[in-house]
């Protein structure tokens, strides 16, 4: 005795792409394209500042610099300046048995990544060795200060992480 069963319809299977696993491996790809797509916009629209154009003559700029150090080195120079938030200045000392003791000081505070926030101050030196400026608000960050004289003779320098030191010492290089 033998009993039929009628056959089972069997459903037909769906079209791939209205399958969920197709789409969750094509999701990888489509990321990695669209993620590559915006950096290289990015890349392209927001240019480094940090590259120079002409640096043959920024190669000849750094051995002038290097002259400056040298000259401030044999000057034996040195400075101390410390910030005094009381009065939002800064206080500071050039010390060395050299004859630059009067005259005025330019003193370059040089943001790490914002070439924009560059700060060039100027301060009167007394003939005690002693100058004073006032100070703007800046952001936090580990700046690079230059102090130098007005005729580019020498140069000090020094890095000063804003606002945690108070005190920073500057040297030829």
């Amino acid at each position: 005795m033998s009993t039929s069963h009628p056959a089972i319809p069997r459903a037909m299977p769906l079209p791939w792409f209205k399958q969920l696993w197709p789409w969750l491996l094509l999701l990888g790809p489509l990321t990695s394209i669209v993620a590559g797509s915006y950096l290289a916009w990015l890349a392209y629209s927001a240019q480094d500042a940090m590259v120079v154009d002409d640096y043959y003559k920024e190669g000849k700029a750094i051995n002038q610099d290097l002259r400056r150090d040298k000259a401030a080195a044999s000057l034996k120079l040195s400075a101390l300046m410390e910030y005094d938030a009381a009065k939002g200045q800064i206080k500071g000392k050039l010390n060395g048995p050299g004859s630059v003791k009067s005259g005025m000081l330019s003193v370059k505070l040089i943001h790490p990544t914002q070439p924009s926030k560059d700060l060039v101050l100027n301060a009167q030196l007394d003939a005690s060795g002693n100058f004073k400026l006032a100070l703007p608000m800046l952001d936090r960050a580990v700046w690079q200060v230059m102090l130098e004289d007005q005729a580019h003779q020498w140069r000090l320098n020094g890095n000063w992480s804003w606002p945690q030191q108070t005190r920073t010492e500057l040297n030829p290089i």
